[in-house]
């Protein structure tokens, strides 16, 4: 069965979240099907150098999950 907006959309926000992250999920499982523009790839290198030089303005994965779940 294929879920539709319609059906995603009665989800509570919690459970679109974790939708959103068992779909990344399944992305980040074949990380060669993930083709990255030269645009894109300059952007997070970009990124990469901002937090090598400043790490301690990042916040961990774990904490922004952590905010977005106490939002729902």
């Amino acid at each position: 069965m294929t879920p539709t907006l319609t059906t995603i959309l009665q989800l509570s926000v919690a459970e679109r979240i974790q939708l959103a992250e068992d779909i990344w999920d399944s992305i980040l499982a074949v990380p060669e099907s993930l083709k990255l523009t030269e645009g894109q790839r300059q952007e997070l290198d970009h990124r990469l150098n901002s937090y090598r030089q400043h790490p301690e303005a990042s916040i961990a994965w774990a904490e922004v999950k952590k905010r977005i779940r106490s939002l729902a």
